[in-house]
This record gives structure tokens, C-alpha cells and sequence, in this order.
């Protein structure tokens, strides 16, 4: 049983990312011709670590995110730079010819999940009255979660996107 179980194992494959960081800019929103909505934007993420000398040491990278449907919806409502953001999906990369027949690529992660960051205590938002303030709930979005939208589409085509 132990040997069918590893034979089935080599078969699978699995694309997963999942980056904790701050938005780099503010998300740009665009809609594809088939009027689904979608939104780019760029996380920094950091990571700390001591040198050979002992030094601690601070590099950062940047990942490109896309979301389409209610997540870019909600993304293009409620990011900007600087925001706390968990992202979870799946790498993906894109190749294309540029208007001098060169040939480009990108990878992103494509969004299929989100957690946003807690709120700021300066942040512009109707705020409760003193006695009756909650601590914030931060909400849990997720790609599959059914919405209602007139354009809703059942999936995405890849040689739509604008960008």
C-alpha cells in the first residue's frame, strides 16, 4: 500500500503562495472585455537575517499580485500603499512580445485569497462611538466565495488581460 501511495505522489504537482507584506503602490484596477473586473499591484516582503560578519542584514522582494472578480473589487476598494496584506494563490508566468518584437515575461501570483491588515488608528473611516468600539474583525475573502454581479464570468481568459 506504502508503494502505490508514492507512485500516485510523483504524479501530483502543487502551485502555492502565500506572502505576508505592505503594498508597494496603490492597486491599479482595470475591467476585461467581458466587463470582469481586475486589479494589479506589487507586496514587498522582508526578510531579516545575520551576515557572515554578524550583521544583521534586511532584504526585501517584490511580488507582483492579480485579482480578478469580487476580489479585485475589493482590493481596489480597501488597499493602498503601504497596507498590510496575506495574500494566497497560485504562481503564474506570462509571456508576450513587446512593440519592438522583444520578447517579455512576468510572474505573478494570482489571487485566490486574501486577508487584510488591521486597520490604522489614523485611517479616514467612520469610527463607533467610545463606549460601544469592538475590536475590528478582519475579514477572510475568498476567490470561490459565490457574489452577485451582473458580469460574472465562470472563469478567466489569460489573453484578456490589458496589462
Amino acid at each position: 500500500m506504502e508503494v502505490v501511495a508514492s507512485r500516485q505522489f510523483k504524479k501530483m504537482n502543487f502551485n502555492k503562495v502565500i506572502i505576508l507584506g505592505n503594498l508597494t503602490r496603490d492597486p491599479e484596477s482595470r475591467t476585461l472585455p467581458s466587463g470582469q473586473p481586475v486589479v494589479s499591484f506589487s507586496v514587498a516582503t522582508n526578510r531579516f537575517f545575520t551576515d557572515r560578519n554578524g550583521q544583521k542584514q534586511k532584504a526585501a522582494e517584490f511580488h507582483n499580485v492579480v485579482a480578478f472578480g469580487r476580489l479585485a473589487e475589493i482590493c481596489s476598494r480597501y488597499l493602498n500603499k503601504g497596507k498590510l496584506i496575506l495574500v494566497e494563490g497560485r504562481l503564474q508566468t506570462r509571456t508576450w512580445q513587446d512593440q519592438n518584437g522583444n520578447k517579455k515575461w512576468r510572474t505573478e501570483i494570482i489571487m485566490e485569497n486574501m486577508q487584510l491588515g488591521p486597520r490604522v488608528a489614523n485611517e479616514d473611516v467612520p469610527s463607533l462611538p467610545q463606549d460601544t468600539a469592538q475590536p475590528e474583525e478582519i475579514p477572510i475573502i475568498d476567490a470561490d466565495e459565490e457574489f452577485d454581479n451582473e458580469n460574472k464570468e465562470s472563469g478567466v481568459n489569460v489573453d484578456e488581460i490589458p496589462f
